[in-house]
């Protein structure tokens, strides 16, 4: 992260021309001010577009959506033209021969239409265990050390159903030793950790080390057997694969063959397979393209389980996570970890961060909260605020859950009235979740430490 801010602030102002290949969309929207979309369904192959992603991204829907309607009324012109064609005409006139032709070409820019607006996407859709209960994991001033570097220390947090939490901080800081602790792959060195009963982790790794490379891509998914049980029911392996956009040619492939791209997909794919309570994704986003992406944001926000998401990707942390935690790492604040409600106030706290590391005499950096409000014995009121506050955010962050998977359901999609409905709704209980986390640190900013 601390390198792609670095390389966003020169490339923004650098007085010479840049040209960037890139999947981060954030990224994008703060350097570049003119954008080249390579796609089939373009014409011609080509987008060029003038101006940021924001921009780039009205105009394609614009694009997009005049292709569809242009695909949609040659369809109508021709079917019209090949009734009367079939009407027949009393004579080989010449007006007819021009209608004939006319059709025939009308008939090849509706295949070329249709072949663009075709649009070939993963199906990611992550199984729930259909058991949630409220308490998924609680650790409790948990800490881990190696040696002299602590990780973390004093860490509570609390994971429930609808909870989405990002880890966020630099290559090497312990985002992958916390999502192992916390799932129980490694022991904390003090502290304690509560899981619920019969929990179920699905686990992606950061570097694909579950795939095995000299294995065939069929084998990955189904090594007996040309089946696999997806959502309780036998799917034939082909047809699962092709809803991660693999070929049937691929099917027999070692999966070492396969590029970055694919073998994230495959690696989806899998993890899919397997019904959970959490799903732990460390870097899940490299190498995926963008609409990849956005199916795969869609799918954590509709899932009924916890997601702990580990990514350098900030348009995709902010859209799905509802908390993050930030790894301090500047002297005298190693192994401290602030949670934040949303990248915005993540990026607030990155910059007096910064600045008070190279402050002379820097010393132990001061947290938003701690900065403003001296730390004193909890009031009666507040207490009980401390004491419910987290069950009350899982509450809350469940019912944003269902509400966001109804918005996502094929049974409300043509259902303009609900659609707005929900729209109104989830935002409310997005604002509810925000008052929740806001509240959650000021109570814990309070508390003596």
């Amino acid at each position: 992260m601390d390198s792609i801010l670095w390389l966003e602030k020169l490339l923004a102002a650098a007085p010479f021309a840049t040209v960037t290949v890139t999947h981060d969309r954030l990224f994008l929207q703060r350097v570049a001010n003119r954008i080249l979309e390579l796609d089939r369904r373009n014409a011609g192959g080509l987008l060029a577009v003038t101006g940021d992603y924001a921009t780039f991204i009205e105009r394609k829907a614009d694009l997009m959506a005049a292709q569809e309607r242009r695909e949609t009324s040659l369809r109508n012109t021709l079917r019209r033209e090949t009734e009367w064609l079939r009407a027949g005409a009393p004579a080989r006139s010449t007006k007819q021969q021009a209608r004939i032709q006319r059709a025939e070409v009308l008939a090849g820019e509706v295949d070329e239409l249709a072949g663009r607006n075709v649009v070939r996407t993963a199906d990611i859709d992550f199984v729930g265990t259909g058991r949630n209960p409220r308490r998924l994991i609680e650790t409790r001033g948990i800490a881990k050390s190696y040696g002299d570097k602590i990780v973390f220390k004093e860490l509570d947090l609390f994971l429930g159903p609808g909870s989405r939490v990002g880890l966020i901080g630099p290559n090497g800081c312990g985002k992958s030793t916390l999502l192992r602790v916390l799932v129980g792959d490694e022991p904390p060195d003090v502290g304690q950790i509560l899981r619920a009963d019969g929990l179920q982790v699905a686990y992606f790794a950061q570097h694909r080390e579950a795939l095995d490379p000299q294995q065939s891509v069929v084998d990955t998914l189904c090594p007996s057997g040309d089946h696999v049980t997806f959502r309780g029911v036998r799917v034939h392996v082909s047809g699962y694969l092709a809803r991660f956009l693999f070929r049937s040619e691929h099917a027999k492939l070692a999966v070492g063959q396969l590029s970055g791209g694919e073998q994230s997909r495959l690696a989806l794919a899998r993890l899919m397979l397997r019904p959970a309570n959490v799903l732990v994704l460390d870097e899940p986003t490299n190498d995926l393209d963008l609409d990849t992406l956005q199916i795969l944001e869609d799918s954590l926000l509709g899932f009924d389980g916890a997601v702990l998401l580990v990514t350098h990707d900030r348009y995709f942390l902010d859209r799905v996570t509802t908390k993050l935690l930030a790894f301090h790492t500047r002297p005298g604040a190693e192994g401290r970890i602030t949670s934040m409600v949303g990248l915005r106030q993540w990026e607030s706290w990155y910059a007096e961060e910064a600045e008070a590391a190279t402050a002379p005499n820097a010393s132990t950096p001061k947290t938003p909260a701690a900065a403003s409000t001296p730390r004193r014995k909890l009031s009666y009121h507040d207490q009980r605020d401390w004491d419910t506050i987290e069950a009350r955010i899982a509450q809350a962050e469940a019912i944003l859950a269902a509400l966001r998977a109804e918005q996502n359901s094929p049974q409300v999609a043509s259902n303009h009235a609900r659609l707005v409905e929900l729209e109104t709704e989830i935002n409310a209980a997005q604002a509810e979740v925000d008052r929740l986390y806001a509240r959650w640190g000021e109570l814990d900013s309070l508390i003596p430490r």
